[in-house]
């Protein structure tokens, strides 16, 4: 009878620990199929805002080229904020907190945060470079309207890096 009662304990845990790790690789795998937009907006890392015009197929094929190797560049920067701001929350834990260090901690995210805003606004002129102008009009209006609707830049971003 004890037996019985270990065995049935043994498959229940076996189980249980079965559907935790069934849930978990299933959250991440859900997680990460999306990517980030600069502007906020969580996307499907297959999607392009850009796919929403009327491209030609080398039209096609040069921008979606382009955007990978820059989702590539910004995921680094986010990162690197990321890292900057663990920094600066590591520092605060001291005791006294540094204020200096954190300060130039602030600044090195501000710098950071220029330069990816620079890298951002740079890609998106080189890929209207490519477009015919009624293409150009639709692909600005495609990035005015996700700049709208994304909220407040970069706090979603940190929310799925953590």
């Amino acid at each position: 009878m004890k037996s019985s009662v270990l065995k049935f304990m043994l498959l229940l845990s076996l189980a249980f620990n079965l559907s935790i790790l069934a849930t978990v690789g299933y959250l991440h795998h859900r997680q990460t199929g999306y990517w980030i937009s600069p502007f906020g907006m969580k996307m499907a890392k297959d999607h392009f805002i850009f796919e929403g015009l009327s491209l030609r197929p080398e039209q096609m094929a040069a921008m979606k080229a382009r955007a990978l190797r820059f989702r590539a560049e910004i995921d680094r920067g986010r990162l690197e904020v990321v890292g900057k701001r663990r920094e600066i929350v590591t520092l605060m834990r001291g005791e006294p907190p540094d204020l200096g260090a954190i300060n130039a901690g602030i600044g090195a995210i501000n710098t950071l945060q220029g330069e990816m805003q620079k890298k951002i606004v740079a890609h998106m002129l080189e890929e209207k470079a490519l477009l015919d102008k009624e293409q150009q009009k639709k692909f600005l209006d495609l990035i005015e309207k996700a700049m709208s609707g994304g909220g407040q830049l970069g706090c979603s971003v940190l929310l799925d890096h953590e």
